[in-house]
This record gives C-alpha cells, sequence and structure tokens, in this order.
C-alpha cells in the first residue's frame, strides 16, 4: 500500500474509534444518570441526594491508573476520567467550588484538576471568604493552598481552621512552573518592578537575584493579580502560571524560572461531608498541649508506639493565650481506623484540646 492509502485506512479506523468511545461515553452517562435516580428514590421527599463521593472517584482514577497499559502515561489517562466523571456528575448537579481567586491562580488550576473543568469554580479575595462560602453553604467545596515544598506552610490557612469548623475532602498536589511574563507594550530592556505573590517571588529568589538584582520586587494578593497588572503598565513584569498567561494574554519572557525544579503545592479540598475509608488515606488534625516540659514528646509518642507515619507537623500561635501554640498535624490512616482510634483517644487523654480536620484519601493526581 502507498503512504496516502495507508494514511487513509489508519483514519478511517480512528474515526471507527472515536464513534466507539462517544457511545461509550454516552452509556457512562446514562448509567450515571440512573445512579442519581436510584439515590434519589430512597431519599424523603425533599432532601437532596450527595452526588460526589470522594472517595468513591479516588477507588475509580487508581483502578484505571493500575489497568493502563500505555501508550498513554497513568496521569494523562487518568485526567481524562476525571473530565468523563466531572461532566457526568455535572448532568444531575454541578458542583459548585470557591478557590482563592483571581481567576487563574494556581487554586484554581488545583480545583479543575481535582474536579474537573464541568464544575463551577467561583473566585475569592482571600482564604478566609473561601471557608466562609463552604460555611454558608454558597458552595459545595473549597480549595485553599496548605503548604508549598519550597516556602513551607500557607499560615492564613492553618489559621482559618482554627476559626472555622470545616471538613477536608481530600487533597491535590500541583507541579508549580513560574515563568517572567510580560504584555505587549512592555519595554523588556526598561522592567523596573516584578509583581507576584509573596510565596512565588521566594520560590524564584535566586533566578531574580541574578537576572534582575535591581528591580523592585512587589508582593500582591495573587500571581494572576500580578498578571492582570502587567497589561497596563509598561515598565513592569509579573511571575505567574501558564493559566494567568493565556487569560491575560501575556507571553513569556523566561519559563520555569523557580529555583527549585520539584517546586510543588498541596492543596486541601474543604467541606461539609465525611469520607469514608479507602484503605489509602491520611487523617489532619489540629491539637492543644498544656504547656509544660515533654508536652511535645507526649503528643508524638502514640504515633511511634502504633507505628503510624506522620506525614507533616506544624505549629502555630494559640488564640487562647500568649506563647500558647497548637500543633497541626498530618499523618498515614483514617481515624476509622483502629489504631489510629487508640492514638486519637490517648492524645485526647494528655491534650487540652484535639479536634479531627478530617480523613480522606490521599492525592490521585
Amino acid at each position: 500500500m502507498s503512504e496516502a492509502d495507508q494514511l487513509k485506512a489508519l483514519r478511517v479506523r480512528i474515526d471507527s474509534l472515536d464513534e466507539r468511545i462517544m457511545e461509550l461515553i454516552s452509556e457512562r452517562a446514562r448509567c450515571a444518570q440512573e445512579v442519581a435516580r436510584v439515590k434519589s428514590a430512597s431519599l424523603p421527599e425533599g432532601e437532596l441526594p450527595v452526588y460526589y463521593r470522594p472517595e468513591r472517584e479516588a477507588w475509580v482514577l487508581k483502578h484505571i491508573m493500575e489497568l493502563n497499559k500505555g501508550p498513554l502515561d497513568n496521569e494523562e489517562m487518568a485526567r481524562l476520567f476525571r473530565e468523563i466523571m466531572s461532566s457526568c456528575l455535572a448532568l444531575e448537579q454541578p458542583l459548585k467550588v470557591a478557590y482563592l481567586g483571581p481567576e487563574g491562580t494556581f487554586t484554581q488550576a488545583a480545583a479543575l484538576k481535582h474536579f474537573g473543568h464541568a464544575v463551577i469554580s467561583q473566585p475569592m479575595a482571600a482564604i478566609d471568604e473561601v471557608f466562609r462560602e463552604v460555611v454558608a453553604g454558597a458552595v459545595n467545596f473549597g480549595v485553599v493552598p496548605v503548604e508549598n515544598s519550597t516556602e513551607g506552610a500557607v499560615n492564613h490557612t492553618l489559621d482559618s481552621f482554627l476559626e472555622h469548623d470545616m471538613v477536608i475532602c481530600g487533597e491535590v498536589e500541583l507541579r508549580i512552573h513560574h515563568h517572567l511574563l510580560v504584555g505587549e507594550t512592555t519595554k523588556t530592556d526598561r522592567i523596573t518592578r516584578i509583581y507576584s505573590h509573596a510565596q512565588s517571588l521566594a520560590q524564584c529568589r535566586k533566578w531574580l537575584d541574578a537576572h534582575y538584582p535591581n528591580v523592585e520586587r512587589i508582593a500582591v494578593s495573587s500571581n494572576a493579580d500580578a498578571a492582570k497588572r502587567v497589561n497596563s503598565e509598561w515598565n513592569s513584569a509579573a511571575i505567574a502560571g501558564d493559566m494567568a498567561a493565556q487569560l491575560y494574554g501575556l507571553s513569556k519572557l523566561a519559563e520555569k524560572i523557580e529555583d527549585r525544579p520539584d517546586n510543588s503545592t498541596r492543596f486541601l479540598i474543604i467541606g461539609n461531608q465525611e469520607v469514608p475509608p479507602t484503605g489509602d488515606d491520611k487523617t489532619s488534625i489540629i491539637v492543644s498541649m498544656r504547656n509544660k516540659p515533654g508536652a511535645l514528646h507526649e503528643l508524638l509518642m502514640p504515633f511511634h508506639t502504633n507505628g503510624i507515619d506522620l506525614t507533616r507537623i506544624e505549629t502555630r500561635p494559640s488564640r487562647s493565650g500568649k506563647w500558647t501554640y497548637v500543633f497541626f498535624i498530618d499523618f498515614v490512616g483514617h481515624h476509622q481506623d483502629p489504631l489510629i482510634k487508640d492514638v486519637l483517644e490517648r492524645i485526647n487523654g494528655e491534650a487540652v484540646a484535639l479536634k479531627v480536620l478530617g480523613s480522606y484519601p490521599k492525592a490521585v493526581l
């Protein structure tokens, strides 16, 4: 066969496969609608079913990755199925998700990575506003940054957990790539100021010291806000990601300028529903201990005794008194697991206060 004939045959085969894929996606969507109908039929009149199940979606994505044989890698295959599930869920009840805005932030990218693009994403001006929207029931879930691999904890998020009763329903990790962005009118040889979020400026400190040591660095509320400012100024640039660059029509003067190539940020999904165990979970708690010698040792000993893996521990000033502190702890396991229950009971016997923020599936994507 000639090259043209081979290509024609392959294209016919692709067209046939596309038709089959479309039929199967439509069949899956109809099945999802039937699941919603069954859920609704068993509920009292006026009560709405819970359509989104974090533990179920985590299992589906992990199962898909286990079955995948390539040539697409596991993460890419899981992302395709994430969008299918997102669209199927939206047929019944499009999720409303609040995130730290404005549009184009890494937090929005994390929200879409976790929930898919069929959700209604709503930008908030501050992390505390995200919490308040979830508490008020104005949205189903919120997405907030909690820690960066380079710069550590996001204290505004930790402090908000002290003020609000929220349940952590999930987590998502996002590889963070920063770019130096300029607008159409920017005179690139006369840049006198660079805008970005304080965390992003810190994550690019060495690169900025080497390339723009004498340029003023201005911290703003978000990278998206930085990108918005550049279009109205001829002498400024912004540090932000791909989403902000596309949204605000900026070009990349320099790409991937973060000091560490593995720079990542972890985000938490907050809501009001408890998540059942999946077998691959994490739990987050807040503990306030009595201010006495050995308090931290007493707090950590039950984890050591029961062989529980701690993944993070942070300290923040307590709101209850001067020079007193609370501990934010993440560890592997679900609060319903017998070993975890034992740990929490032992801690509760020594602590001034213990609050379980939630148990949730480990990040899949």
